[in-house]
């Protein structure tokens, strides 16, 4: 009977146990927190809490209804409300301000010298590296490590991210984005572009980081019967798209046979990959030790950087190799796929865009085709097609930037108001905020408006026109910036150029609606069905399907 007793009591007690936890903790940080003299505003859970992040939406949307409903609670403990949120907390509580949660105190500033400031300032606001810890799938990597490793690490990364590269994501993504609008314009309509959008970035990567080239196969075409491990590409493939699995179970954990078949899958894919990666990096030593060239890719760039780094320091170790392939492959994959489909739904959207983008690339290439287009000729006259990324990013962020102040208290002058941050606070550099306030974009700073980047004159002669510094913090900034942000630009703007030379893309209508009214439901259907998966992300594109056509 006791037990049964027990039985029925000890839900009750670990439910108590939790709140009181949970209520000692926010009290220590409210006292943290009140200490700054910045507004606070208090949420339950904390955003980094991997079980609230797998139901945060879902019940939210229940307590909203709630005659209570509208506060602090449903206003931010969720993924992704920056977004929502754009620049009015800081309209309302200033340029900075704390969310105390039970994990950790969260700071925003949207001050950008601020910003700067703290993002020059590498040793007193570090990465939070417990936070992307996660991202050690195949071994430490440049996104995890801390102190001199990092600085090996960075070193190395910016060595291999280099004009080579940079010159094989051009050619590379100029065939890849012919062979996909040839695909596309056979379509009567497109259901959706992410998919085949993914496939062009992965095929990019694969070929700059392995020297592999795919021939582009759009989505409906592709044989869903082929193994995981049948190739490189299906290994990484895979693994890219069930990260959500690896990063939140991990690899010993979905390596059990008693699994459903999609982790054994996911498994098979990892184990092909990881030891794809071992065959290069042996081959590749021992090409250098025969004292001969290879291929130059970002693995060979690597192992070979690693080397030659072995003889005044310490080189990197095979597993942090393996480590940071896997993250350049998540990180410019995701980021790339995740942009271009935010950027082909807003040009569906606005054919005024369309047009002008045309204008410019005409006016580089005339009547050239894409293959005879030359990387270091062309692509610094392609400011329009480069202003559609920056445009995007912009509105859509896809890897925010976090720091925090370690062990140890730090000041930061925000607003010409200096404020000592206690140790344990986490920076929320607000890109939301500092990337749409009208202060600093205008009166229309929520509108897309690629042209808002160009200084006008003649097309194929303009230049950038770059904001202050700290208001667009789209690849991060200081030490820690993104070693791929030139990468990712070649990219974007050579796949831009083929697509827009002399096609044009539309939303389908559906019965009985006009045109503007298609195009007014992308803006919606973009506005309204963002989300954050592992980055930000358009959650249901197939909701817009597309159609495209010559011009």
């Amino acid at each position: 009977m006791a037990l049964f007793i027990l039985f029925l009591i000890a839900p009750v007690l670990l439910v108590g146990v939790l709140a009181a936890s949970t209520g000692l903790s926010l009290l220590r940080n409210y006292r943290a927190a009140r200490t700054i003299g910045a507004p606070i505003r208090i949420i339950l859970i904390s955003p980094l809490n991997p079980f609230w992040a797998l139901m945060d939406r879902k019940v939210l949307a229940i307590f909203r209804r709630l005659p209570f409903g509208n506060n602090s609670f449903t206003r931010y403990n969720w993924r992704g409300w920056e977004l929502e949120d754009r620049y009015r907390s800081h309209q309302e509580m200033g340029d900075i301000w704390i969310l105390v949660t039970p994990f950790k105190n969260w700071v925003y500033v949207n001050d950008p010298e601020a910003l700067m400031s703290i993002f020059k300032r590498g040793a007193d606001f570090p990465r939070p590296v417990f936070v992307t810890e996660v991202l050690n799938v195949f071994g430490p990597n440049i996104s995890t490590a801390e102190g001199e490793s990092w600085k090996t690490q960075r070193r190395i990364a910016t060595h291999c991210f280099n004009e080579q590269n940079n010159q094989v994501a051009w050619t590379e993504a100029l065939t890849l984005a012919t062979d996909m609008l040839d695909y596309w314009m056979k379509k009567s309509s497109l259901p959706t572009a992410a998919d085949d959008l993914r496939t062009l970035s992965l095929h990019v990567l694969s070929k700059a980081g392995f020297g592999k080239s795919f021939k582009f196969q759009g989505y409906d075409d592709k044989n869903s019967s082929v193994s995981p491990s049948a190739n490189y590409k299906e290994s990484l493939q895979t693994i890219l798209e069930n990260c959500v699995l690896i990063l939140a179970f991990g690899t010993k954990f979905i390596a059990n046979p008693w699994l459903p078949r999609k982790f054994r899958l996911v498994h098979e894919a990892f184990v092909s990959f990881h030891a794809y990666m071992t065959n290069i990096y042996e081959e590749e030593k021992r090409v250098i030790a025969e004292g001969k060239a290879t291929d130059n890719n970002l693995m060979t760039s690597l192992v070979r950087a690693s080397q030659d780094e072995q003889k005044t320091s310490g080189g990197l170790t095979e597993s942090e190799i393996y480590g940071n392939m896997f993250v350049f492959n998540f990180a410019g994959h995701d980021t790339a796929a995740n942009t271009f489909t935010f950027a082909i739904y807003f040009l569906a959207a606005h054919p005024e865009v369309q047009d002008w983008l045309s204008e410019e690339i005409r006016a580089v290439f005339g009547d050239r085709e894409p293959h005879t287009w030359d990387y270091r000729a062309d692509f610094p006259l392609l400011k329009r097609c480069l202003s559609v990324m920056f445009e995007t990013m912009r509105l859509y962020t896809p890897v925010p930037a976090i720091k925090w102040t370690a062990d140890k208290s730090h000041s930061v002058v925000v607003a010409g108001k200096s404020y000592l941050l206690p140790p344990d606070s986490m920076i929320a550099p607000s890109y939301g905020s500092v990337q749409t306030d009208p202060r600093f974009w205008g009166a229309d700073s929520l509108a897309w408006r690629p042209s808002r980047w160009i200084n006008s004159c003649k097309a194929g002669e303009e230049e950038f026109d770059l904001p202050i510094r700290g208001t667009f913090i789209g690849w991060s900034e200081g030490t820690r910036d993104c070693p791929g942000r030139k990468f990712s630009q070649v990219e974007f703007t050579a796949t831009m150029a083929v697509l827009f030379l002399r096609s044009r893309v539309k939303p389908v209508t559906q019965d009985g609606e006009s045109i503007e009214k298609a195009r007014a439901r992308v803006m919606d259907l973009i506005e309204k069905d963002t989300g954050t998966v592992l980055l930000v992300q358009l959650l249901h594109p197939e909701r817009a399907p597309l159609v495209w056509s010559k011009c």
